[in-house]
């Protein structure tokens, strides 16, 4: 009797489990219609206050704005853990809803040791779920008014989470840094979300940007859509984060001072000194070698033209001399195509191998490297029957050539 009252126990159990799951299933549909009417509502509600705000722009407006915001924002967060969470443990979820909810407890993840960073990345996360919502709405006129808001308020979110990487490297040393890695690649991802999830929506709304400066943002769009095709290489990825940082000048110059911008330029020309040095196959370095010419121009032109304060007041006269030789060279471009990129490499090379002598890092397979490019373009002798050491001094020695640096 015992072992049957067990059995029926049990079969009891498993009964009313199934019972308790299937009325699960029957009541979640419910459940997600009346959140879908609520976060209607509220986004309703939110778009309408924030169109009031843009159009009459003071207190009032603006602090209905941001109640209705953050009753909004309330209403997803609730939408996440009341349909997505049980939907995903009913194992009725789709894959979109799975990876939400896999992306929001990441988000989640930050609150203990990053809040800064937990604060604006939630934000993000919910408002960009809901733009995925609207889009499947299919209604123009909604989308519209929707991505009015999205643009503003994605913009106002990447610079807070820019910023708040910005501040994490504020009390570094100048150049590059290897203990802060972790936040070079946080800037660059970051950086890319951007591009590749907003940026054409703001291009697209021409709104609040230059003619001048959308065309040059759209231009660099355009070449940065050429790297989204097949697999990168680290070429191709130095090469990206390198268009990212030309465009984050534009987008992000107080939420990414120059300060930072520089380091992350450093954080570039030092993984792309080490490429071309490391690289053995000859096309392959050639192509990594014309790739870190770009970044050098990229870096003197997007940055250090643009520098007003210098730590060092000799590094400023040292760019002025190099500035002005440069502006020399790029009258050439019209005049002799050929003879301005040579004289325009041979000048680039000549000023990296005076920065990276001062560097903790072995230059010296780059700075044979750089010879040689030197003596091909006439711009340095060799010297027959001399080793050259590194700080200068040369050593006879027998059937050997070495390339002089005299003449750098």
């Amino acid at each position: 009797m015992e072992e049957t009252s067990l059995k029926i126990t049990g079969a009891n159990k498993s009964f009313l489990n199934k019972i308790s799951n299937t009325f699960s299933r029957i009541w979640l549909p419910t459940r997600l219609s009346i959140n879908g009417m609520l976060i209607n509502i509220k986004r309703n509600s939110m778009i309408k206050a924030f169109e009031n705000f843009i159009e009459e722009d003071n207190d009032e407006c603006e602090k209905k704005y941001d109640q209705a915001y953050e009753i909004y924002l309330e209403t997803l967060d609730k939408y996440v853990m009341d349909s997505i969470y049980k939907k995903v443990k009913n194992n009725t979820a789709t894959e979109f809803e799975k990876n939400a909810l896999s992306k929001y407890y990441g988000v989640i993840s930050l609150k203990e040791t990053e809040y800064v960073e937990y604060k604006f990345r939630k934000q993000k996360f919910l408002v960009e779920l809901d733009y995925e919502t609207v889009k499947n709405i299919g209604k123009d006129k909604i989308e519209e008014k929707f991505n009015k808001f999205y643009v503003q308020k994605m913009d106002w979110l990447y610079k807070g989470i820019l910023k708040n990487y910005s501040i994490k490297l504020a009390d570094t040393s100048k150049g590059y840094d290897s203990t802060n890695e972790l936040v070079y690649v946080k800037i660059f991802n970051t950086l890319n979300e951007y591009i590749e999830n907003i940026l054409f929506i703001k291009l697209n709304q021409e709104e609040g940007i230059e003619e001048k400066k959308y065309e040059e943002i759209r231009k660099d769009y355009e070449n940065y859509e050429a790297f989204e095709v097949g697999k990168l290489d680290q070429r191709d990825r130095i090469e990206k984060n390198m268009l990212l940082l030309g465009i984050s000048r534009k987008l992000f110059t107080h939420s990414l001072p120059l300060t930072v911008a520089e380091q992350c330029y450093m954080k570039l020309l030092t993984d792309a000194r080490t490429l071309v040095q490391d690289t053995k196959i000859a096309t392959k370095r050639e192509k990594a070698f014309n790739m870190l010419i770009n970044l050098i121009e990229d870096y003197n032109i997007k940055l250090l033209s643009t520098k007003v304060y210098w730590d060092r007041a000799e590094d400023r006269e040292n760019f002025k001399a190099f500035w002005s030789k440069y502006k020399e060279i790029c009258k050439l471009k019209d005049v002799d195509f050929i003879e301005y990129v040579k004289q325009k490499e041979i000048l680039f090379i000549k000023d990296d191998m005076k920065k990276i002598r001062d560097e903790k890092i072995d230059y010296s397979k780059l700075i044979k490297y750089y010879k040689r490019k030197l003596v091909d373009y006439d711009a340095m002798k060799e010297i027959k029957g001399f080793a050259s050491k590194f700080t200068g001094k040369y050593e006879k020695v027998s059937n050997n050539i070495e390339l002089g640096e005299e003449s750098v």
